[in-house]
């Protein structure tokens, strides 16, 4: 299956494209956005590497990939699903981790976990995945706050090494995740208890 363009009830998911990179070169460009990522903007010339990156991401693994996000016409960030790529993700064969940017106008709008449970659903539902995980910084409340919305759970806390460590990292990274049962399970009864594969 090839990545396809998702809908939800305010977001049109397309699969990114070369089209997108100006609108990738303006999320990296804000400081405030690429706080817990990177601590700083990044320059065009950065963007650009990483625009070619991410475009790879849907040719290693069918239907996953990054989808720009628009609502009414308008882009608002990106969403991934993506293969694991370090040895302490896990095995790569049925799991993804999700991811979401979005400009600093979009945020406090409830887009980012819209447009995640939706990628949590295609992921489930359309590619047949047995887990999904996301990682931030333990101190990115706001990211970590969307994780546990959408219905993932907090697993571990784990330190990555950093070449240029920024503000916070000293606390290490944190990892949520949901499994296809979990995910089905609160399908079937949105108000029960989570079931956990713990």
């Amino acid at each position: 299956m090839s990545q396809t363009a998702l809908r939800t009830g305010r977001i049109l998911l397309v699969p990114l494209s070369d089209d997108h990179l100006d609108y990738e070169v303006e999320l990296d460009s804000d400081s405030e956005v690429m706080r817990y990522l990177t601590g700083r903007a990044r320059t065009r010339a950065e963007v650009e590497a990483f625009h070619r990156q991410r475009l790879a991401v849907a040719g290693r693994v069918p239907g996953l990939g990054f989808w720009a996000g628009f609502v009414d016409g308008e882009f608002v960030g990106w969403w991934i699903l993506q293969p694991p790529e370090r040895a302490d993700q896990g095995p790569a064969d049925g799991q993804a981790e999700l991811g979401y940017r979005l400009l600093r106008r979009h945020w406090r709008r409830g887009l980012a976990s819209e447009g995640a449970r939706e990628l949590i659903r295609h992921g489930f539902d359309d590619l047949g995945l047995d887990r999904i995980f996301a990682e931030t910084m333990t101190v990115n409340t706001a990211s970590r706050a969307t994780m546990a919305a959408v219905g993932m759970r907090y697993v571990r806390t784990f330190h990555l090494d950093w070449d240029d460590p920024i503000l916070g990292s000293d606390l290490g990274e944190v990892e949520y995740t949901i499994t296809r049962r979990e995910w089905l399970s609160r399908q079937a009864d949105p108000d029960r208890e989570l079931v956990t594969d713990a």
